[in-house]
């Protein structure tokens, strides 16, 4: 198995927790495992293509270079409510706090970051 392979499942591992667990950016892990299958797997690629939740937004980043404005938008709203009751009631430790904190800010950089596609673009 060659390394973009087993990356592709790394990320789709941490992407798939990221759905449950908000301080992780789901977005980006996807959008990375789809990188590396692209690369190394065919099967898997068109697999995470055809997934319902998943596919529309791995096409509009393979195709356009951007993510629906309600993609961006319940990425941005779940990391600030969740992580940040996470961050503020449910975690004690300093150093948690500062490691969510980290996490949730470079998951909102990122989903920030990218083109939002308007209607003409998907």
């Amino acid at each position: 198995m060659n390394a973009y392979r087993v990356f592709g499942f790394v990320f789709l591992g941490l992407g798939a927790v990221g759905v449950v667990l908000p301080l992780l950016p789901t977005t980006p892990l996807i959008l990375l495992s789809a990188a590396c299958f692209a690369r190394s797997s065919e099967k898997w690629h068109r697999w995470l293509l055809a997934n319902e939740t998943f596919g529309p937004m791995i096409r509009n980043w393979e195709e356009k270079r951007c993510i629906s404005c309600r993609v961006k938008t319940i990425g941005i709203l779940t990391m600030i409510l969740v992580g940040g009751y996470s961050i503020f009631f449910a975690v004690e430790s300093v150093w948690l706090k500062v490691a969510g904190g980290s996490l949730m800010l470079t998951g909102l950089s990122f989903i920030l970051w990218i083109k939002t596609c308007n209607e003409k673009t998907g």
